[in-house]
């Protein structure tokens, strides 16, 4: 088995977009190229990156090396939310299997480029589960919601989230802290100053969270969520005019809500690491958000790789498109043709 999550810095969002041209690919183009002329194939493949991924140039040289090979597919936009777990962190996957038979003796005759294969334009731009469809109407009347530098569609996507009993509260994932560690991970009044009105802050019952990045702790925008801690103050009523408070009166105002920081421990919870699982002790909190912010999610994973060996995986016939009724990842395809 190959598992490999080739440098995403070329086709973030964030970034560049350099894609083939930039020369961190390389490294996943040599074994595109390597692959071909292996005497046994490996049975499986897993690869994963961030979204932007499956529209570059190089999924497009991954998805053709497959079918040179011989190679059935399947490929995924996979957020946690898929798994019951309320944290967003969607990252396209693509799992790939040979026969056995096929993969100890190669087969003289390729599977043909006009094979069934999903093309760039078939890729939907965002399947995140935890976005609303569509087609779904969106209240855009500000009502008595819109408060922070929030959107009235950012605002609704999170009351639905919210709603969704599928994935569980943020609460079954919290470590029951002392209150000189929760002092420890409580924001700075400069921070709450500077990016009050852009935290994404959510509560114990909350049934979502953002994406937690390796910045987490040392930067605020767009790193991931906070948690309010005090849930008996009304966050409406912290931030309903807030913008027209002295500095002094709008930090006592944030602090009300007693905003701290997830621990790693907390951060490891999301992202579905076991509670075996632990840093040596002379790894700093930061280091520890970083890495963690570089991973994947383990649960997201373990489900994939439990469909990418199960019997079913690859019973395709004539190029139709793979069918696992019993997939619980099976709503995070790409409406694509299995090759």
């Amino acid at each position: 088995m190959i598992m490999m999550s080739p440098p995403c810095q070329p086709f973030t969002r964030l970034g560049l977009q350099g894609d083939v041209a930039d020369p961190r690919t390389k490294s996943f183009l040599y074994i595109l190229d390597l692959l071909p002329r292996l005497h046994k194939l490996p049975r499986f493949i897993l690869l994963e990156n961030v979204k932007g991924f499956e529209s570059s140039s190089a999924r497009d040289r991954l998805v053709q090396t497959l079918m040179d090979c011989g190679y059935s597919f399947q490929e995924f936009m996979v957020s946690p939310t898929s798994v019951g777990i309320p944290n967003s962190r969607l990252r396209y996957f693509l799992l790939a299997k040979i026969s056995a038979e096929s993969s100890s003796f190669r087969a003289k005759s390729k599977v043909s480029s006009a094979a069934t294969c999903p093309a760039k334009s078939d890729v939907p731009s965002d399947l995140s589960p935890t976005c609303p469809s569509p087609g779904q109407p969106v209240d855009k009347t500000p009502g008595g919601h819109l408060f922070k530098l929030e959107t009235a569609v950012e605002v609704q996507r999170k009351i639905s989230q919210n709603h969704d009993l599928s994935v569980r509260q943020i609460q079954d994932f919290l470590e029951p802290l002392t209150e000189e560690n929760m002092q420890h991970h409580l924001l700075a009044p400069k921070t709450l100053l500077r990016y009050g009105l852009i935290l994404d802050i959510v509560q114990p019952k909350c049934r979502r969270s953002v994406c937690f990045t390796k910045g987490y702790g040392r930067y605020v925008e767009g790193t991931g969520s906070v948690l309010q801690c005090c849930t008996e103050t009304e966050i409406e009523s912290v931030f309903t005019g807030l913008d027209r408070l002295s500095e002094k009166d709008k930090l006592e105002q944030l602090l009300k809500l007693k905003l701290r920081y997830f621990t790693p421990r907390e951060v490891a919870n999301l992202m579905g690491f076991p509670p075996r699982f632990s840093f040596p002790k002379n790894i700093s909190t930061i280091q520890q958000y970083k890495v963690l912010g570089n991973s994947l999610n383990v649960v997201v994973v373990a489900r994939l790789l439990q469909l990418l060996l199960s019997e079913r995986f690859g019973r395709s016939e004539g190029g139709e498109q793979l069918s696992v009724s019993e997939d619980p990842l099976s709503g995070c395809r790409l409406p694509t043709a299995c090759c």
